[in-house]
């Protein structure tokens, strides 16, 4: 893995300018005769003098070599940096938090523009980008006037390769095969991927003209043990006891496809005209197998005798259990289109300019499809007895029914959840539903447009001012299609039916639970084939999940870029002012009640509901870097940082429903807020830099933030008569006020912590240690911000007070090994619940281990250019978990991902 662990520079026109790699930077010198290092520690070396001479705090990571950032995903290196971690998505990570703030608090560009996401809001998840086509990435901890489209905790920019800059013909492919140890878990899946690559740069008509070309495919498979429960209930004794449990064998096939162009010109040596391409094509396919088990809370007996531990009921037996097996389908599928056309002037009368133009689309389907089977409809049917034994990674059971035979386990509706449903279309179901289908598609469309002149200066205490506009225009909707699931042969309310012979697959075990094999069949195919039909959902709640939301920001901004001398010292850096015009749309439904369906069941509407407001906000910033001759820096920053809310928390809808007390109704609802305002803080950061030389560091980084406005959720009071309510029946008074739950703007809180970092080739002490050397990070972080009115401060979403990584290496002669470990402590967790929302939970803390060994055949061999490589990913296969709140011992989800194993190569030539 190719991390570098440490500060990047940053340029003036910092959202267009390009770093070079460290393969390149070694290359040259290698020409020269120089003595130089190369792989892992030329890339680390590279950084150090990066972190030497940048005016922001920044963290980088840059690849090795062309096309050899070989991680799983971008998230998987930029974790390991100083204050920045990761939450784990099917084993793998997909999002970034940084300094204690939660993936929507930063910002993530493409080589310097703004970028469309495949996730609901603001987030970029880096599944969408291979790491083969990023040289480097760049994390901007603190603002400066000139970076548009900046975040809160952070900006992300990842950076591909600039040809010209190159300088010389690259062809390089590369290749690797895997394997995770959890085996198969599913019939049908698999437990081996591969994953290839290619990069083609080259310069042309006398090096005036440069092109780069790069392509990824990944078909790589994951497999997950996830044990879930409902939650743990008061049993009549007042001890906690499990209260249901859904649990699964969860099989996931990655494929991706990712291409990437770039085309610079260059006819004058003072313009340079760029344009860059990207698409990714981005499928997500689970195979989610395994049984649902309401217990106490159901028509279930918790029978006498059972062990109990310090309030926590830990082993015992329910009765009377009808169990629902689960074959369900979760696909999310993603197209993601971004284009960028840069111009750049720099004048030889110091007078320099830029034009930028970008594009960014995305298109995505997520598609839930639950599935149930059982021994009988609605209660009919065997039921079975099931013992249980909690412990710290979960319930495991023991049970009575063989739940892998197709003769006594039937496509059916055990429970009879749903009851009678009448759809839109006048379906109907009766006995419950059999299943639920839940597709939502995201459209995400961003135009930007940025224009910047800048002169510089030979004297004075300022190097160059720079002055400039940008406008983006973006637009992002949600659309949820909900439908139950009903057996055609069910007519009657009654029937259930075998899973037919052709769609019988085998059996799944899930022995980790003790529960031995379940039927298999694949639901897509039942409802293709008429099996199943799709029935509309007709309530009210599904249309008021949709939202559209519109932005349109202009930015104006001014920086002063400073280069002067202090005594013996010498000042560099920026100040600045950025100022954001938004205008924001929002557009989304109110639930209205039309009347009874024939069922005596509320047929409830929607109307429309369309808001929009604007605002400014003022974004001074200060960059200061005091540079000595004893190779130590002093750095200081200050800003006013903000980032927009949520878009879920933006939607124009409403929705509501009755909570009956004697002989009134209550009135209970929730609603977006299109009305919302940023999060906003005040920042300062303060460092501490020692170097040796140019290999090595050491740091310490201090930082405060005091958020101003903070988003929260809080109970409003509206008139009943402002909503179309239906009559509650049965001389039922209706509450004359509602309850509404909105977002709000509110106080916020301050956070403010330490990051220790270094990069130190053991060398520079001991001469005999060459080649060997770590890398790493300790951060602190503390929060006195409450996230829920009138209650004491708590942790945040994605805040973990410890975060820390560690890498000890070694290379010469072309061999090199490396482990690393990556630790946060607890932290609260963003999981998908029912229906695909968004669900907090608090997660246990973390430790991963992962290693890697390879070889570089050196100059001079028949084979030079090849790299060959082993790694080990989760080598301790550190399980996901979380608990309910005040006990860990009340575990929630206990996921196992297994170890993987890579094995592969590049080749440069």
């Amino acid at each position: 893995m190719a991390i570098a662990a440490a500060l990047a520079a940053a340029t003036p026109v910092a959202a267009h300018a390009q770093d070079t790699n460290a393969s390149d930077q070694g290359d040259a010198a290698l020409n020269n005769g120089a003595i130089i290092v190369t792989g892992f520690r030329a890339s680390l070396e590279s950084a150090v003098n990066k972190k030497k001479t940048s005016e922001q705090i920044v963290e980088s990571v840059t690849a090795e070599d062309i096309g050899k950032l070989p991680d799983s995903s971008i998230a998987e290196s930029i974790a390991r940096l100083p204050g920045l971690t990761s939450q784990r998505l099917s084993g793998r990570s997909n999002v970034i938090a940084i300094r204690g703030f939660a993936p929507d608090f930063s910002t993530t560009l493409l080589n310097g523009r703004q970028q469309t996401s495949t996730g609901d809001n603001r987030a970029v998840e880096y599944d969408q980008y291979p790491a083969e086509a990023i040289s480097a990435v760049n994390v901007y901890k603190t603002p400066m006037a000139s970076l548009v489209g900046q975040g809160l905790s952070g900006t992300v920019d990842m950076r591909t390769i600039r040809p010209l800059e190159t300088g010389k013909r690259v062809i390089s492919v590369g290749a690797r095969g895997s394997y995770n140890d959890q085996g198969k878990l599913n019939v049908g899946s698999e437990d081996m991927g591969y994953r290839v690559n290619g990069m083609y740069v080259d310069q042309f008509a006398n090096d005036t003209i440069g092109i780069a070309l790069g392509a990824s495919y990944t078909d790589e498979p994951y497999q997950i043990q996830e044990f879930n429960s409902w939650g743990y209930a008061d049993a009549a004794d007042g001890n906690k006891v499990i209260g249901g449990s859904k649990s699964y064998n969860t099989s996931t096939k990655l494929k991706r496809l990712g291409l990437n162009g770039t085309l610079e010109w260059r006819p004058d040596p003072r313009f340079t005209s760029t344009i860059d391409a990207f698409y990714s094509n981005f499928k997500d396919d689970q195979v989610k197998r395994g049984i649902e088990l309401p217990l106490y809370w159901s028509s279930a007996s918790l029978q006498p005798g059972y062990t109990t531990s310090d309030g926590l009921i830990t082993q015992g037996e329910y009765t009377g259990v009808k169990g629902v097996l689960r074959n369900d389908v979760f696909q999310r599928h993603a197209k993601l289109y971004s284009f960028g056309w840069n111009n750049k002037w720099e004048g030889d009368d110091g007078w320099n300019a830029m034009f930028d133009a970008s594009y960014s689309k995305t298109d995505r389907n997520e598609l839930t499809i639950e599935s149930y089977s059982g021994t009988g409809r609605d209660g009919q049917g065997a039921t079975d007895t099931i013992g249980f034994n909690s412990s710290a990674s979960g319930t495991s059971f023991t049970h009575g029914l063989d739940y892998g035979d197709y003769n006594l386990m039937m496509l059916t509706s055990p429970q009879g959840w749903g009851g009678t449903q009448i759809g839109t279309d006048g379906t109907t179901i009766v006995g419950g539903q059999d299943g639920y289908y839940n597709n939502r598609i995201v459209k995400d469309e961003l135009w930007q447009f940025r224009v910047e002149v800048s002169k510089n200066f030979d004297k004075g205490p300022f190097s160059s001012i720079q002055a400039g506009w940008n406008y983006t225009n973006q637009s992002k909707s949600l659309v949820p299609e909900e439908y139950f699931l009903g057996l055609a042969a069910n007519t009657d309310g009654t029937t259930s039916v075998p899973v037919p012979d052709e769609y019988r697959l085998g059996t799944t075990n899930l022995k980790y639970l003790g529960l031995g094999p379940v039927i298999s069949y694949n639901p897509i195919d039942l409802i293709n084939d008429g099996i199943y039909n799709l029935v509309p959902n007709p309530y009210g709640d599904v249309v008021v999940k949709s939202y559209s939301i519109r932005e349109q920001i202009m930015t104006f901004y001014t920086q002063a870029n400073i280069d002067t001398d202090i005594g013996a010292a010498h000042l560099t850096g920026n100040i600045g002012l950025q100022a954001n015009l938004t205008d924001q749309n929002s557009k989304g439904a109110t639930a209205v009640y039309l009347g009874q369906n024939a069922n005596g069941s509320p047929n409830i509407g929607s109307l429309p509901r369309n808001a929009t407001t604007n605002y400014l906000d003022v974004l001074p910033s200060l960059n200061l870097s005091l540079r000595f001759p004893s190779d130590f820096v002093i750095r200081f920053a200050a800003a006013r940082e903000t980032i927009r809310p949520r878009l879920d928390d933006m939607r124009a809808s409403l929705s509501w429903n009755y909570t009956v007390t004697g002989n009134v109704a209550q009135v209970t609802g929730e609603s977006g807020n299109p009305d919302l305002r940023p999060w906003r803080a005040n920042a300062l950061d303060l460092t501490f830099e020692k170097y040796f030389g140019a290999k090595g560091y050491i740091a310490a980084q201090f930082f405060w933030k005091d958020l101003k406005s903070y988003i929260y959720n809080q109970d409003i009071t509206i008139p009943t008569n402002l909503l179309a309510l239906q009559d509650p029946g049965n001389d039922v008074v209706v509450s004359p006020t509602a309850q509404l739950n909105v977002p709000i703007n509110g106080k916020g809180g301050k956070l403010y912590g330490v990051e220790l970092a270094t990069t130190l080739p053991l060398d520079t002490f001991v001469s005999a240690l060459d080649g060997f050397g770590v890398t790493g990070s300790v951060a602190y972080t503390e929060t006195k911000i409450a996230p829920t009115p009138g209650a004491p401060s708590s942790d945040l979403p994605g805040y973990s007070k410890w975060v820390a990584n560690g890498t000890a290496y070694f290379e010469k002669w072309g061999f090199n090994a490396r482990g690393s470990v990556r630790y946060r402590s607890t932290f609260i967790g963003e999981v998908s619940g029912f229906a695909a929302n968004r669900v907090r939970r608090r997660a246990a803390p973390e430790t991963i281990i992962d290693a890697q060994i390879g070889y570089d055949f050196q100059p001079g061999s028949a084979l030079e250019g090849l790299s060959l490589y082993i790694q080990g990913q989760n080598l301790t296969d550190e399980p996901f978990v979380t608990y309910e709140p005040g006990d860990s011992r009340r575990i929630i989800d206990y996921q196992t991902y297994g170890r993987r194993f890579l094995a592969g190569f590049t080749y440069k030539f």
